[in-house]
């Protein structure tokens, strides 16, 4: 019924226009018609633009109905944060538009086409950079509300984009955020939703003794936070609009998208569902990987042989930040002491691996060792 109605406004209004087109043609008098020919020359444009419009009216619906769905699509993927801001600032850039869109008006056909293309320009240049330029605008009103006194309560604080931080199951039992929480480079509130500590409860009692215990540490590593830690950790219960029935990570994004915040985990899987949905995410293993101290090909390095490499005459070590070291032809100095020649690092998904070899004056003494080692066997 809707689109019946649609389509008959559509070709009334093709036969309008039609219509207008042959009124104004006859006005121009570039056309030697009489009276009686300009009626018949307005009814015929408006029979060209009835019958336009009986034929292009279906392909505009199809092609209407297919926009609006993208758009919604596209839309629903957005943050409310982007959607807000870009509403701010197409609506400025059409202000803004429109005054300037006078200063063209006295050049006719000419300047209103200049102005439909300063509109769109203008438009455009608003949405995009205020949708680019988000976070600096709303920290730019920040800092203007805190020049005037304007006191922030704890929850608005909260509220305030990339401030609030979410925390993944697998980051509380992992354990290190008490650690980072304790150093200070983690500011704002760290928010615990209730499905989150639920999921912790679950593991705390699971039947499997390993699971049993990770449980129990993470609900250990919650309470001292809450008690201890100088960053203000809050159990947030509020998950009105997301669906129960969801998994924790997919719950977990959703929170993050309603509430402008980002995500705490070392979930790779995690991290790349929200990547997708435009969820900021701060990996502790990302951290870990980037405060390692830097190491390059030529350095040399004091490390202890452990255990042996997968290939014949390796040698493994660690540094004391767990990142592993094979050395070739380490094998002879098992659970020694020795000075390596680092020939190449390979940085992985997994973390950070060095390859080295022993010093030149090291090399020498093994050479030595074997020719000894020859020379008995000989002489036997």
């Amino acid at each position: 019924m809707v689109k019946k109605i649609v389509f008959i406004f559509m070709v009334i209004l093709f036969a309008a226009a039609g219509g207008y087109v042959g009124l104004y043609l006859s006005e121009l008098g570039l056309l030697p018609l009489t009276e009686t020919m300009e009626m018949g020359f307005i009814g015929l444009t408006t029979l060209v633009g009835l019958v336009a419009g009986i034929l292009l009216t279906p392909w505009l619906i199809r092609f209407s109905l297919w926009l609006t769905a993208l758009l919604e699509q596209m839309l629903s993927k957005m943050p409310v944060q982007d959607l807000v801001m870009g509403s701010v600032g197409l609506i400025i850039g059409l202000i803004i538009a429109n005054l300037l869109g006078q200063v063209f008006s006295f050049m006719g056909f000419i300047g209103m086409l200049v102005r439909i293309a300063v509109t769109l320009l203008l438009g455009y240049l608003g949405l995009a950079v205020s949708i680019k330029k988000r976070e600096e605008i709303m920290g730019f009103f920040s800092s203007l509300s805190r020049l005037g006194g304007v006191k922030e309560k704890a929850t608005a604080d909260c509220k305030q984009p990339g401030i609030q931080k979410i925390l993944d199951t697998s980051v509380i039992i992992d354990g290190r955020i008490a650690d980072l929480a304790d150093s200070g480079f983690i500011e704002g509130t760290l928010l615990v939703p209730g499905f989150v500590l639920e999921e912790l409860r679950h593991i705390a009692d699971s039947s499997d003794l390993l699971k049993r215990n990770r449980g129990r540490r993470g609900l250990d590593i919650l309470n001292n936070l809450r008690k201890g830690s100088a960053v203000k950790v809050i159990v947030y219960d509020n998950t009105k609009g997301i669906d129960e029935s969801l998994e924790v990570d997919t719950k977990l994004v959703k929170l993050a998208q309603k509430l402008n915040a980002k995500i705490i985990t070392n979930d790779f899987n995690l991290n790349k569902v929200a990547e997708l949905h435009g969820v900021r995410v701060l990996n502790i293993n990302e951290l870990a990987n980037a405060v390692k101290p830097v190491v390059l090909p030529g350095e040399e390095m004091l490390v202890q042989v452990v255990k042996e490499g997968k290939e014949p005459g390796q040698g493994v070590a660690y540094l004391d930040d767990g990142t592993m070291i094979v050395v070739d032809g380490g094998k002879r100095f098992m659970n020694k002491t020795i000075t390596v020649l680092v020939t190449s690092v390979l940085q992985t998904a997994a973390g950070r691996m060095i390859f080295a070899k022993p010093k030149t004056e090291n090399r020498n003494d093994v050479q030595q060792d074997a020719h000894r080692y020859k020379e008995v066997n000989v002489l036997g």
